[in-house]
């Protein structure tokens, strides 16, 4: 006997407490609702947000004979002009950059480098004739 009275006012209680949630519950599926609309996009009369971006401007310059220059500027003060860079460092940089870029300063780099051994190979001529020309008249 003693088992069901204890039993009972639990049982009672455990009815009241699933009928409080379930109003509570209720209410919350409202709110839940409602709570979404609430915080979907910016508030009304808000300003959007801005990126902040900055401006540099990196030239790089090359000649046919394979002297680079770079020249790098924030918005309109130069930060720096005229810095000779090595041609393999120019080189590198696009790669790191990207393939659209490193394409054309590699073909560029390849006719700089052509034009030189052409010149070095004129010039290695020039110094044949010569050392010819020296040892005739050493005789």
């Amino acid at each position: 006997m003693s088992l069901d009275t204890t039993t009972a006012p639990q049982e009672q209680a455990t009815d009241e407490e699933a009928t409080i949630p379930a109003a509570d519950s209720a209410a919350d599926a409202d709110t839940a609702e409602d709570a979404p609309k609430a915080k979907r996009g910016r508030a009304k009369g808000a300003a959007p947000r801005k990126t902040r971006t900055v401006e540099l401007t990196l030239t790089v310059t090359g000649t046919a004979d394979g002297d680079w220059q770079a020249e790098l500027k924030h918005g309109s003060t130069w930060v720096a002009r005229g810095l000779t860079i090595p041609a393999s460092a120019v080189s590198r940089a696009a790669k790191e950059l990207h393939e659209d870029l490193s394409t054309p300063i590699d073909e560029a780099i390849n006719e700089a480098r052509a034009q030189q051994q052409a010149k070095v190979a004129q010039l290695e001529a020039e110094l044949e004739q010569a050392k010819q020309a020296l040892a005739e008249l050493n005789r």
